[in-house]
């Protein structure tokens, strides 16, 4: 019995301990079950899943945006919009059109996110997704025939098939070069250090510096 008391605390104590700028497995962020293939060569593969219409990923937006820019030639930085069982998601056909056509820059994607979260827009229609790529100077046509096509629909099935292998089952999260997650939830799941949305982006960014870190380790 002492034995057992003894492992128990010692498991608090190691949990206890866990910080953003110290993370670990099972705390701040998790293994996966089964790593992912990345083709980045020496840099570290970051995905952001994330969802348009979810209002932590524009908040977390600005936090990640700096971050990456950051890192630098460190990292390869990918986003996939998150799918939603049995949904129709017009806001995420627009991501994969954009990204198709190859008009999805930093200064677009902040226009999605605030066309939904500052303006009220939903754009859960496909035609309130039509007028507004057109008010940012986008051919109409051009954009809904990507839209409709098959590549856009092979995106999205790959979207979801990229969730079940990722295990992601909330958003925002971080996939770090095919073996860990993480978020901004994760990053102070001891609910200690961080009181405000902002001081969650702060922790996951530290968490993610210290994963970076040690994927780049591993490559060598």
């Amino acid at each position: 019995m002492k034995f057992v008391v003894g492992a128990l605390m010692m498991g608090a104590m190691a949990l206890s301990s866990a910080s953003p700028a110290d993370p670990k497995n099972g705390v701040e962020y998790k293994t996966l079950a089964t790593p992912q293939a990345v083709d980045t060569g020496k840099k570290v593969e970051i995905i952001e899943f994330f969802d348009y219409a979810c209002p932590h990923c524009s908040a977390f937006d600005p936090a990640l945006t700096a971050w990456v820019k950051k890192q630098g030639d460190n990292i390869v930085f990918k986003r996939t919009h998150i799918s939603r069982s049995g949904t129709d998601l017009p806001q995420q056909k627009m991501f994969f059109t954009l990204e198709a056509m190859g008009l999805l820059t930093e200064a677009l994607n902040s226009k999605a996110f605030a066309e939904i979260h500052v303006n009220h827009n939903r754009m859960n229609r496909d035609e309130l997704v039509f007028d507004f790529v057109a008010k940012q100077g986008i051919d109409r046509q051009k954009f809904i025939d990507t839209y409709r096509g098959f590549g856009v629909a092979g995106r999205v099935r790959k979207a979801t098939a990229m969730m079940d292998a990722y295990e992601v089952d909330s958003w925002p999260m971080l996939a770090v070069d095919g073996k860990w997650m993480t978020s901004p939830t994760m990053a102070d799941a001891e609910k200690k250090s961080a009181t405000t949305e902002a001081q969650l982006h702060g922790a996951v960014t530290q968490v993610l510096d210290v994963l970076v870190a040690k994927a780049k380790a591993e490559k060598k």
